[in-house]
């Protein structure tokens, strides 16, 4: 499990820039839930990270508003698949932060035969409309 968190094809979290914190979990877990802290918290420091660019940085602390995120993940019983639970949900909430704007959309008008097929088809209707009222 330790290791470091791969997020994309550039950018790898290294083991050290990720804190662990376990605790115990609420529902289910048979004779084992007080006993046992399968549940997990990560939290990630965007502001101090050497895994990101200063530019995908900028773009991710903007995007998230806080330097740092806090993942908790507790839907399973097993602390292991709970760890693998929230580096999954770590690195998509990164990918979704560092990923870049859409393009913007180009205006651009109907073509003349677009807008003479939509007019045509109006007066159709207008005439089938017109054909049906009582004399």
């Amino acid at each position: 499990m330790p290791g470091p968190l791969v997020v994309n094809d550039s950018v790898v979290i290294p083991d050290a820039e990720l804190v662990w914190r376990f605790s115990r979990s609420s529902g289910p877990g048979g004779q084992g839930v007080n006993t046992t802290d399968s549940r997990v918290e990560l939290v990630f420091d965007v502001s101090a990270t050497t895994a990101l660019s200063p530019a995908l940085k900028a773009r991710a602390l903007e995007r998230l508003g806080a330097p740092t995120i806090t993942i908790a993940a507790s839907e399973y019983r097993s602390q292991l698949r709970n760890r693998e639970a929230a580096e999954q949900r770590l690195a998509q909430r990164i990918r979704e932060a560092i990923a870049p704007p859409p393009k913007r959309r180009r205006a651009t008008k109907p073509s003349r035969g677009a807008v003479e097929r939509r007019i045509a088809t109006k007066k159709l209707r207008s005439d089938v409309k017109r054909l049906r009222r009582s004399p």
